[in-house]
C-alpha cells in the first residue's frame, strides 16, 4: 500500500470523522422511507416538497456528511496541517449536518415554515465553521499536492453551492424574491458538478493508486482538470444568471459541452488506470468506483442531450438526478466507505496498541463477504432507481426496499467496523 504523501501523524482522532461515517446511512435510511410512504408523489416534480426532501436527505443528509468527515480526516493528512481542536469542530459541524437536515427535510414534508427557517440557520451556521476550518487548514498547507489543490477549489464550490441554497431556502422559508430564476439550476449544479465532482478528483488522485494498486494519474491530468471544471463552472453561472440572449446561450452550451467531456475524460482515464491495476484480486471498491465512472459518463452524455429538445425526454431530469446522485456521488462515496473505515480502524489500533500489525490486517476489519453484499444491495437498488426514475408506478416501491436494504447494509458493515475496534482498543 503506498502512504507517499501522507502524513498520517496529522490524523484527527479516530471519533471525529467516524461520527460522520455512521451517521450518513441513516439519512438514506430516511429517503428509503420517503420513497415507501409517498410513491410516486416523488417523481412529480423536482420542485414538490417529497423530492426536495428526500434529495437534501441524500445530498445533505448522506453524501455531505461522508464527504465533511473525509476532508476533516483526509486535508491534515495530506496538507500536513492538524485541524484544530477536532473535536470542538465535530462536535459543532455534525449535530449541524444532523439536526439541520432533520429539520429541513421535516419542514418540507409537513408544510413548517418555521421548521425551515431553524434548519437554514443551523445548516448555514454549521457549514459555515466547516469552511472556515477547511479554509484555514488549506492555507497552511505544506504539501500542496494536486489533491489538495483539488479539495481547495471543492471547498470554494461547497461554498457557492451553500450561498445559492441559502438563497433559495431563504426564497421558499421567508418568501423572498429570488434574484435570479437561475439559481435554481446553479445550485444543483455546484453542488454536484463542483463541489462533489471536484472532491471525488481530488480523493481519486490519491486513493484510486494507493488503495487500487493502479498507476498514477498523468501529471497534465492533475494539474489541469479541477481548474478548467472550476473555471467552465463559473463561466457557465455567468451564462445562465444573465439570461436568453443568444450569446449566453451559446456559451452556456459550450460550457456544458467542456464540462461534460472532461468528466468523461476523468471517467475513461480512471477506469483505464484500474484496468492496469497491479493486483488482479477481486476488489469491491473497485468495482464501486468503476459503477460511478459509468454513471458519471452516461449522466454527462444525458446532460448534453438535454440541451436539444430532439434529443430529450419525458423524466430525463429525475434520470439524471438519480445517475449523479446515486450511481456517481453515492457508489463512490460506498467505495470509500469500504476501504477508509476499516484502515482508519487499524491504523488507529495498530498506533494505539500495537496490536494491529500483530492480530488484524485491514481486510480482517470489514471481510470481503460483507462488502460484495454491500456491492450487491446498491448495485440492485440503482437499477431500480433509474427503472423507477422512467416507470415510477411500476419501479417505486421495489426501488425503495432494495435502497433501504442497501444501506441497512452500510450501516451494518460500519457498525461492525467499530465493535472490533473497540474490541481490542478503547474508543479514542
Amino acid at each position: 500500500m503506498q502512504h507517499a504523501g501522507l502524513n498520517l501523524q496529522q490524523a484527527p482522532p479516530i471519533s471525529v470523522p467516524f461520527r460522520f461515517f455512521l451517521t450518513a446511512p441513516v439519512f438514506a435510511l430516511l429517503a428509503a422511507a420517503v420513497a415507501l410512504w409517498y410513491g410516486e408523489d416523488l417523481f412529480v416534480s423536482r420542485w414538490s416538497p417529497v423530492t426536495l426532501a428526500a434529495v437534501h436527505l441524500l445530498t445533505l443528509g448522506f453524501m455531505t456528511m461522508v464527504m465533511v468527515g473525509a476532508m476533516i480526516q483526509l486535508l491534515p493528512v495530506l496538507a500536513g496541517t492538524p485541524v484544530p481542536k477536532p473535536r470542538v469542530v465535530a462536535s459543532i459541524v455534525h449535530p449541524a449536518l444532523l439536526i439541520g437536515t432533520l429539520m429541513f427535510a421535516g419542514g418540507l414534508l409537513l408544510e413548517q415554515l418555521l421548521l425551515l427557517k431553524i434548519a437554514i440557520v443551523i445548516l448555514g451556521l454549521g457549514l459555515a465553521v466547516f469552511l472556515v476550518v477547511a479554509f484555514s487548514i488549506l492555507s497552511r498547507a505544506r504539501n500542496p499536492t494536486a489533491s489538495v489543490f483539488a479539495m481547495g477549489l471543492a471547498t470554494g464550490a461547497l461554498s457557492i453551492t451553500l450561498l445559492l441554497g441559502l438563497t433559495l431556502g431563504a426564497s421558499r422559508a421567508w418568501g423572498l424574491a429570488l434574484p435570479s430564476l437561475s439559481v435554481r439550476d446553479l445550485h444543483p449544479a455546484w453542488g454536484l458538478i463542483g463541489w462533489t465532482g471536484l472532491l471525488v478528483a481530488g480523493v481519486a488522485y490519491q486513493i484510486v493508486p494507493m488503495f487500487q494498486m493502479t498507476p498514477n494519474y498523468p501529471q497534465w491530468l492533475t494539474r489541469g482538470f479541477t481548474s478548467m471544471i472550476f473555471v467552465a463552472m463559473a463561466l457557465w453561472s455567468i451564462a445562465k444568471w444573465e439570461g436568453e440572449e443568444k450569446v449566453w446561450q451559446w456559451l452556456s452550451l459550450i460550457c456544458i459541452g467542456l464540462l461534460a467531456g472532461a468528466y468523461i475524460l476523468f471517467a475513461g482515464i480512471t477506469l483505464n488506470l484500474q484496468r492496469q491495476r497491479r493486483r488482479r484480486l477481486p476488489d469491491v471498491t473497485l468495482e464501486f468506483w468503476r459503477i460511478g465512472m459509468i454513471c458519471v459518463a452516461l449522466a454527462a452524455l444525458l446532460w448534453v442531450a438535454q440541451q436539444f429538445p430532439a434529443m430529450n425526454f419525458p423524466r430525463s431530469d429525475v434520470l439524471l438526478g438519480v445517475l449523479m446522485i446515486i450511481g456517481a456521488g453515492m457508489s463512490f462515496i460506498n467505495g470509500m466507505l469500504c476501504k477508509i473505515v476499516p484502515f482508519l480502524a487499524w491504523f488507529h489500533l495498530q498506533a494505539r496498541t500495537g496490536v494491529g500489525g500483530a492480530m488484524l490486517n485491514v481486510k480482517a476489519m470489514l471481510p470481503e463477504k460483507a462488502q460484495r453484499m454491500q456491492l450487491r444491495l446498491h448495485l440492485a437498488a440503482l437499477a431500480l432507481c433509474v427503472a423507477a426514475a422512467l416507470l415510477p408506478s411500476i419501479f417505486v416501491y421495489p426501488a425503495a426496499l432494495f435502497f433501504g436494504a442497501a444501506y441497512v447494509s452500510v450501516l451494518w458493515n460500519m457498525i461492525s467496523v467499530v465493535r472490533l475496534y473497540r474490541s481490542f482498543s478503547l474508543p479514542a
